[in-house]
């Protein structure tokens, strides 16, 4: 059965298929431990969801359950049919639990019709439902019908079906005792395929996923992906044109690609889906796990572990890793992004001693919050290894402002002047080098700066050698001053780490590339000009005066090593990463025409500040 091209398949292996464990793994058989069950579980408004159910042959004891929804199926279908792999590492598959994979409404041998980040109902009447219901009344039928339960239920899940994790969290069911979100979205505006209101245009071809509804069960795919005939997509989106010319590859059947396109702005519809406003009095034990360099859920786990600190007195803490997208679900020994190396069984003592620990307590010990685990668990990227803090960001840790200087100098004051550049639409700075067709974007997120340091519309500012090392942990806040000849622009802030050139290459190091002198991207987000006020109500600029834009990158651990420099870079394309803004401005860019994208000279002051939290 043909669910993914196989191209597609290992960017979504985190949530549809099982994660590949170490050799070790394969002399486990799934089969002979745990006997497999399919079920049609009906919820409150008479909806049937399919559910399968491992259980262990060893009856001898009780067991908690672990369940995991999720749209992108629970394959393989058929009860004789088994799974690899089960639950969220081979620790506790080897350990025994009850393991629970669910196809969520509309999606797959599912019924019913599915809503792309359904919005909750805080006070639901009657048979409405929202994620929240359907979890419960899932839970509700798992702990009376499924023998030799212990009555205590967890919840994981990576991606989408982290996001289905953190939804479980409201109107917990009383046999939810520990939720682990894994790499969730948390506002569908700011995470996946919106930042700060710049849309996500590397994410386009994935609106198939999503965008395609159906009303009838099935476990063969329904929808397609475009054939776009070239491996090169920075000249295929540039030859497209404006977004309104992807009308040809998304109909109006796509339901997702007319959503995004009728609602540019984050109005009620996207409000609406947001879960991190829903999330008050949480009672479960909270585990909100993510990667560093997560290039498509990195708002969500910040801003979910804030809002819970602030709402909620349960058990909650944050683990960060060296990771991309999912990656902490493998145990690939040599943990790198790109060319940057980290070290060595990263994701798998992740496993083994945090998840496992964390899920185990909760579940099958005592549950009391007495666990041998730190509120934050980080890994500095820089020093490459583990700090423990006692909150997030560390009490301790400071601001420190830094000025985009003359002279391309990253001053400790602010000066008079500004720069110049030219953005020219029709020649986009790149946001990677390598030539390919990605499905989702995820090395660049640590890439060689190189490149872009070099063109003359980035504008690049940096220390001296640092005398000492400087340890970022927190967020990061672009407080610019532009000005620009026209009346819309977007503006992206690069945080990057300039290594010594007698740093050495690692087996990860491109052919092209050499690690003397490599620009390591650090943090770096865009924010669309016309949001700078207000995301609800977008406006121009005012051509040549200067403006503020005020815009937050998410939080960052890392150490810039003694010996290394720190950089700032400015730009403002960054293509096709996002889309092309028309430095023209208009009510909707998804209806922009060809006229509407005119050059545009662009101006950064040497008073814009760039504010650090820094660890002294």
């Amino acid at each position: 059965m043909k669910l993914f091209p196989k191209t597609f398949l290992w960017l979504f292996l985190p949530f549809v298929a099982a994660p590949v464990f170490a050799q070790e793994q394969d002399e486990y058989d799934v089969a002979a431990n745990y006997n497999k069950q399919e079920v049609e579980i009906t919820m409150r408004d008479g909806i049937k969801l399919h559910t399968t159910i491992y259980s262990p042959k060893d009856t001898s004891r009780e067991y908690p359950i672990l369940i995991s929804r999720t749209p992108y199926s629970s394959r393989p279908y058929g009860e004789d049919q088994f799974r690899s792999k089960i639950g969220p590492n081979e620790y506790l598959m080897k350990q025994g639990n009850i393991i629970v994979y669910q196809d969520v409404r509309g999606r797959w041998m599912s019924e019913g019709v599915y809503d792309n980040m359904r919005p909750y109902i805080p006070q639901k009447k009657g048979k409405e439902i929202d994620e929240a219901s359907d979890t419960y009344d899932t839970v509700e039928w798992l702990v009376n019908n499924v023998d030799n339960n212990n009555g205590k239920v967890g919840v994981w899940g990576i991606s989408y079906p982290g996001f289905y994790s953190t939804y479980s969290l409201l109107d917990a069911h009383p046999a939810v005792k520990a939720v682990s979100p894994q790499a969730s979205i948390g506002d569908f505006f700011f995470d996946d395929f919106h930042h700060n209101g710049a849309y996500l245009l590397s994410y386009w071809r994935a609106t198939a996923v999503f965008g395609y509804e159906k009303n009838t069960p099935s476990d063969t795919t329904w929808y397609s992906f475009p054939e776009l005939g070239t491996k090169d997509q920075y000249q295929f989106f540039l030859d497209a044109g404006p977004l309104s010319n992807l009308d040809k590859y998304y109909k109006e059947d796509n339901v997702f690609w007319q959503q995004l396109k009728e609602h540019p702005n984050y109005d009620e519809f996207w409000q609406k889906r947001g879960i991190v406003q829903h999330l008050d009095d949480i009672e479960p034990a909270v585990m909100i796990v993510g990667g560093l360099f997560d290039a498509e859920d990195l708002y969500g786990p910040f801003n979910i572990y804030e809002t819970i600190e602030k709402t909620s007195d349960n058990f909650n803490i944050l683990v960060m890793g060296p990771w991309s997208h999912g990656d902490w679900a493998r145990t690939k020994e040599r943990q790198a992004i790109g060319n940057v190396y980290f070290g060595d069984n990263i994701s798998r003592d992740y496993q083994k001693e945090v998840e496992t620990l964390f899920f185990n307590h909760f579940l099958k010990e005592s549950g009391d919050k007495n666990i041998p685990l730190p509120e934050a668990y980080m890994y500095d990227t820089g020093l490459k290894k583990w700090k423990e803090y006692s909150a997030w960001p560390p009490k301790e840790a400071k601001k420190k402002s830094f000025y985009l200087g003359e002279d391309q100098e990253l001053m400790t004051t602010a000066s008079e002047g500004a720069e110049e550049f030219i953005s020219d639409p029709k020649k986009p700075v790149p946001y990677s080098e390598d030539i390919k067709m990605v499905f989702t974007p995820r090395k660049y997120m640590t890439d060689d700066q190189r490149f872009a340091a070099r063109r003359p519309d980035v504008l690049v500012y940096e220390t001296e050698v640092l005398e000492e090392d400087l340890t970022l942990a927190g967020e990061v806040l672009a407080k610019l001053n532009v000005a620009t000849t026209g009346t819309a622009a977007d503006w992206i802030v690069k945080v990057i780490d300039v290594y010594p050139p007698d740093a050495e290459d690692t087996p990860e190091t491109q052919d092209h590339l050499k690690m003397s002198n490599y620009h390591m991207m650090v943090r770096s987000e865009v924010m669309r000009g016309r949001f700078r006020n207000s995301f609800e109500k977008p406006e121009p600029f005012e051509p040549n005066k200067k403006t503020a834009v005020n815009f937050q990158l998410q939080d960052v651990h890392h150490t810039f090593k003694k010996g290394h420099k720190l950089q700032i870079q400015v730009q403002s394309t960054w293509f096709p990463l996002i889309d092309l803004n028309p430095q023209t401005y208009v009510d909707n860019i998804f209806k922009a025409n060809e006229e509407d994208f005119q050059k545009q000279t662009h101006k950064v002051f040497h008073d814009s500040e760039i504010i650090l939290n820094v660890l002294e």
